[in-house]
């Protein structure tokens, strides 16, 4: 590292706020040669304009809910209309919320723009993924509304029967909102919305990523909210989702695999990019140039299998972490998200406490 170009980088990436005077004073430079070299480095892609963001350590910006989880999982089979002896669990939830967390857990930089209360548990939910070095700053603290929760009941396999979903706060994560929230988002290239957010907010989001540039990922959270879905769907680089809320987007069942095809045409006509469907313990499909792919979901050891919960959302989140390093490898992005959600498959926590860097090797 000899030349001043090489030495700036350096002095940058141990402050990304330093002062141009404070990288002269250090290199014997001018503030004049001083901002030639970091003009340079913008154009070479090695810095990102102000503060000098780094490329490796751009945020990626998670936007939706956050809630309480609590499970009921039977101890026998289910019968309707009658009280069944069950064990119960809490967990921190929310789809937007548990992305962050797999992420943050794989070593990324992330940003988490989301909805609480000022009450006990919305606190709580704060201060645990700060602890994870989760940045929530810009976050919706509200006095006059509890923090939303979900209730999932699950069968003795630990299959989810039915959901009940409080999720109102996060209505406020409204357009106003996420124009008050521009600081937050500036320096991502990966903005990663679920659809707890109302429509107009989510209209805002697609029109920015086609404006800056920007990758925004869609992830589904409920068929109810699948009409949250514009028209257009141009500025959504992918969209995650699984067979039945694709099925409720389409207005039809998609039994067949020319139906799913025909499927991804009608969307690519609409302006998406990419698409991901979940198809439960068969894997995957993934858009793949004109038709969709399969790729086949990893077994999880006979005996491990706890519950489903969370699954969803750490296949959200490993295959934006791969794409965050190889944008194009829809693939391989794919195989990483199938791996994080069979872990997650194996806790009876949302987010499995196994995540970690080496996951990204």
């Amino acid at each position: 590292m000899n030349s001043s170009k090489d030495q700036l980088l350096a002095l940058v990436e141990a402050n990304p706020f330093i002062t141009q005077q404070a990288l002269g004073d250090a290199l014997g430079l001018s503030r004049s040669a001083v901002a030639g070299h970091l003009a340079q480095l913008v154009r070479e892609g090695r810095i990102l304009g102000r503060a000098y963001v780094l490329p490796s350590r751009q945020p990626l910006v998670c936007i939706g809910g956050t809630n309480l989880d609590r499970k009921l999982r039977s101890l026998e089979a289910p019968r309707m209309g009658s009280s069944n002896p069950a064990r119960q669990f809490e967990s921190p939830g929310g789809v937007a919320r548990n992305i962050a967390e797999n992420l943050a857990r794989l070593g990324l930089p992330v940003h988490l723009l989301t909805a609480v209360g000022r009450d006990a548990a919305g606190q709580a939910l704060l201060a645990d993924l700060q602890a994870l070095g989760v940045d929530c700053t810009g976050s919706v603290q509200a006095a006059d509304a509890p923090t939303g929760s979900y209730t999932a009941v699950l069968d003795e396999q630990g299959d989810l029967m039915l959901a009940m979903a409080d999720m109102a706060l996060t209505d406020r994560l409204d357009s106003d909102f996420i124009r008050r929230c521009a600081p937050q988002r500036a320096a991502a290239r990966w903005l990663v919305a679920d659809l707890n957010l109302p429509a107009p907010a989510l209209a805002v989001l697609q029109q920015e990523a086609v404006t800056r540039q920007q990758h925004l990922v869609v992830v589904a959270v409920s068929v109810p909210k699948m009409q949250r879905l514009g028209t257009s769907l141009a500025g959504i680089d992918l969209l995650v989702l699984n067979r039945t809320e694709l099925s409720a987007l389409m207005g039809d069942a998609l039994a067949t695999d020319t139906a799913l095809n025909d499927a991804w045409q009608a969307l690519r006509a609409r302006g998406l990019q990419r698409l991901v469907m979940s198809d439960g313990a068969q894997g995957v499909r993934f858009s793949d140039g004109d038709t969709l792919s399969a790729m086949a979901a990893p077994k999880v050891p006979r005996g491990r299998m706890r519950e489903v919960t969370g699954a969803g959302d750490a296949l959200s989140a490993g295959i934006v972490a791969a794409l965050h390093r190889q944008p194009q490898d829809l693939r391989a992005a794919c195989k990483l998200g199938l791996s994080l959600a069979a872990l997650t498959l194996q806790t009876d926590a949302t987010v499995s406490r196994e995540l970690s860097p080496a996951l990204l090797a």
